[in-house]
């Protein structure tokens, strides 16, 4: 997006991101993680700017790898951040879980966004994701930090919406992003094999998640680091979205 070098890390098992963008995923991070396979090897081009570095259900076997590993939580990181040099954001995605896949994660990011769908339930698993986040500063020695919250399905009709905005506005501030709108289109998008700007280009959904990589582009070019930098990113999705240049996790 926005003529920005992107690679996207797909880092559950389930795959979801790869199936969304109509990738398989003959070679997978778990290639990349177990065997030793270079990333170079292992990623797709999806669309242009943008490389696939995809998994499925192999994946889960490479816990059981990390496990075994004496410096467990910094496989991915020794992995990826040779590849991360030749991009301008790297982000990954994260399931909704407290595995070392995500510990792996975490540390590998220097920022994490974290979508919030509109409910009780997903309010409650925030604060999950900031215990996490605090224990990989504070045992990894890792300066991670949550760089936004991002309300999504949002639905301004229905109460439990606007008070969840509420409360995610009066605990995170600056950092609460404008709500994503609820779309039935953003549920559809991903079974054509397609992203929202290509399946509804223009719809209020597809504007709202265009806003969010505006403010993460702006945010870096102002240079601004720790909680609103650019990078790499770790989406973590609660109960359910970088740079080295930047490195982000999120869900």
């Amino acid at each position: 997006a926005r003529d920005k070098r992107v690679l996207l890390v797909d880092t559950d098992a389930q795959g979801n991101v790869s199936v969304s963008l109509g990738a398989g995923a003959e070679r997978s991070l778990y290639h990349v993680l177990v065997m030793g396979l270079r990333v170079s090897d292992a990623i797709k081009t999806v669309r242009p700017n943008l490389d696939l570095l995809p998994s499925n259900e192999t994946l889960a076997a490479a816990e059981l790898y990390l496990a075994g590993r004496q410096n467990r939580d910094r496989v991915l990181s020794d992995r990826l951040s040779a590849a991360a040099v030749d991009y301008d954001y790297v982000v990954l995605d994260c399931s909704p879980s407290l595995s070392l896949m995500n510990q792996n994660a975490l540390v590998f990011a220097d920022s994490v966004l974290v979508p919030v769908a509109c409910d009780y339930l997903s309010l409650v698993g925030v604060r999950q994701v900031i215990k996490t986040v605090k224990n990989v500063n504070a045992l990894l020695h890792h300066p991670v930090q949550i760089w936004g919250v991002l309300p999504t399905f949002f639905d301004g009709r229905a109460k439990i919406a606007r008070e969840a905005v509420s409360t995610m506005k009066q605990h995170f501030g600056e950092r609460c992003l404008a709500p994503v709108r609820q779309a039935i289109k953003v549920k559809e998008a991903p079974a054509q094999g397609q992203t929202i700007f290509e399946y509804a280009p223009g719809t209020p959904a597809a504007d709202d998640y265009l806003a969010v990589v505006d403010r993460i582009i702006e945010s870096r070019e102002r240079g601004v680091v720790g909680s609103e930098a650019g990078g790499s990113w770790s989406t973590d999705r609660p109960g359910a979205a970088t740079e080295r240049p930047g490195a982000a996790a999120g869900a």
